[in-house]
């Protein structure tokens, strides 16, 4: 017969063993949370420097700074005019999942959806046609002269066509992010459930 002799604090074995899974679940969420957070502050940033994820966004053309100062707003950066595009941008988590982008709730200062917005910066737009009003066609050679571009004489239809080019913004931060994401996952839980030095 074999004898077994217990050494130790055994109590506080078994207690650290029975907060053993609710540690888990607890470090997991947090580090959830905060690599969804680190998402969010590539993406920010990457508006701000003008290059998400290292790729150069296409600077404005000069027709469309000079509608920004017709409008009474300045700065020359893509995809900020008022920030509300990259202030709309939310890292949301619920239990197990992640959402890392600019939700459906979002609204800018006038309004207007954000995420209709970021997904036609995201991927473009189709050509758009665009009936001219008599005060749309004032703006619109207004622009052309502060804009310093010749004013023609345009093609009679009573019309105007714009296309927005695609301008990505999330996907290329994605990319960026996402080698190494399960290993910086997994040392954020080591590190919250004190096993990062085994």
């Amino acid at each position: 017969m074999t004898t077994v002799t217990k050494t130790g604090d055994w109590r506080r074995v078994r207690a650290m063993l029975a907060a053993g899974p609710v540690r888990l679940k607890a470090a997991i969420a947090v580090a959830m949370r905060q690599e969804a957070e680190a998402l969010r502050r590539e993406i920010v940033q990457g508006l701000t420097r003008q290059a998400p994820g290292g790729s150069a966004i296409a600077p404005p053309k000069e027709t469309t700074l000079a509608a920004r100062r017709l409008k009474g707003f300045g700065g020359s950066k893509s995809l900020i005019v008022r920030a509300d595009l990259r202030n709309g941008v939310a890292a949301i988590v619920r239990g197990d999942e992640a959402f890392v982008g600019v939700p459906r709730t979002a609204r800018g200062k006038d309004g207007q959806s954000l995420t209709k917005i970021a997904e036609v910066q995201e991927f473009g737009s189709a050509p758009i046609v665009i009936p001219m009003t008599d005060a749309m066609r004032r703006f619109v050679f207004a622009m052309l002269r502060e804009a310093g571009e010749p004013i023609g004489g345009g093609s009679g239809r009573g019309v105007v066509v714009v296309q927005v080019p695609a301008r990505p913004f999330l996907r290329p931060a994605f990319e960026k992010f996402k080698p190494g994401a399960q290993r910086r996952f997994l040392a954020r839980v080591a590190a919250l459930t004190g096993m990062g030095g085994a």
